[in-house]
């Protein structure tokens, strides 16, 4: 018989199918009937899939006696029990690398989408405003400084891009990277500061909550650029709000907030902002090799007792 696996995250219905081939595959249900549910097939499951997105509560996989590995679609891991699923000796898959192209390819977009005024160009000429008036001048990203928070593996994939327009490139994080040419800024109001460009690519979760504060927005100023392409939860929203309408900073970029998919409505209105929902990874090309990861990891474990990609414990 094959395995029990349990979906608990919005996953795509090609992955769906293809989990259904290869597994018995159940589908979490909602709140009002999960007690029973779990009671009818929790001692079944072996395996949850999930999406970054959705998560898994602790106290789900408390409840599931013979689980033994959870396989998330996504890299991000605030929304998985790493420590209680250590714990217990579950085994915990995601899906680095294959993602980190695109998500570095939207956010160097965005940087220059809001450095050069594109959607707001665009705006301008759709409402028939060229005729009548010039358009504003925009900034320059070639040969610019480029602050990076955090260094992981889309980090260096942003900082690698940034060499084909010849940017200064500096980041900060947690301890230096080895084995790189780029500067280590251990001060992260300091980077700011420095900075041109700010671009957010660190982890969510408890540690970096807020981790951009209205001082490293006011650090990086009326001239500087925010983009935010990791997670809504590591900047202040309402500080980073109150500093675009006060015009403390020059613009932002974001593909991430803080209640998705709720923006703030005030954001809607600001020319020197362009608003993505969270589709940094969202290619056809990108989304498929996700799903590949999540079939593959939890395949590899039911064949070999080994994840292709595991996350660490926490």
């Amino acid at each position: 018989m094959n395995e029990c696996i349990l979906n608990a995250g919005r996953l795509p219905p090609s992955l769906l199918a293809r989990l259904g081939e290869r597994f018995e595959l159940l589908m979490l249900p909602d709140a009002a009937e999960r007690e029973g549910f779990l009671a009818m097939h929790g001692a079944r499951v072996r395996g949850i899939v999930t999406s970054a997105a959705v998560g898994v509560e602790a106290a789900l996989i408390d409840q599931l006696s013979e689980l033994q590995v959870i396989s998330s679609f996504g890299v991000g891991l605030d929304k998985l029990p790493l420590q209680r699923a250590h714990q217990r000796g579950i085994a915990v898959g995601y899906t680095p690398d294959v993602l980190n192209d695109c998500v570095a390819d939207l956010g160097f977009a965005l940087l220059l989408d809001v450095a050069r005024r594109i959607a707001e160009a665009d705006r301008f000429v759709r409402a028939g405003a060229w005729p009548r008036a010039a358009f504003p001048l925009a900034r320059k990203v070639s040969g610019a400084r480029l602050g990076l928070v955090g260094l992981g593996r889309i980090g260096r994939t942003i900082a690698q891009r940034s060499s084909g327009f010849e940017m200064a490139v500096r980041y900060h994080s947690r301890r230096p990277v080895a084995d790189v040419a780029w500067t280590h800024e251990p001060d992260l109001r300091a980077l700011a500061e420095w900075a041109d460009y700010l671009v957010v690519i660190t982890s969510g979760g408890p540690e970096t909550r807020h981790l951009i504060d209205a001082g490293v927005i006011d650090a990086l100023g009326p001239d500087g650029v925010l983009i935010n392409v990791a997670r809504g939860s590591v900047v202040d929203e309402h500080a980073l709000v109150q500093a675009l309408l006060d015009g403390r900073l020059g613009g932002a970029g974001l593909d991430v907030f803080a209640d998705e998919p709720n923006v703030p409505e005030a954001l809607f209105t600001c020319d020197r902002v362009v608003l993505t929902p969270h589709i940094a990874s969202a290619t056809r090309e990108t989304r498929q090799a996700m799903a590949d990861r999540v079939f593959d990891n939890l395949d590899a474990w039911f064949s070999s007792g080994r994840l292709i990609s595991a996350a660490a414990p926490a």
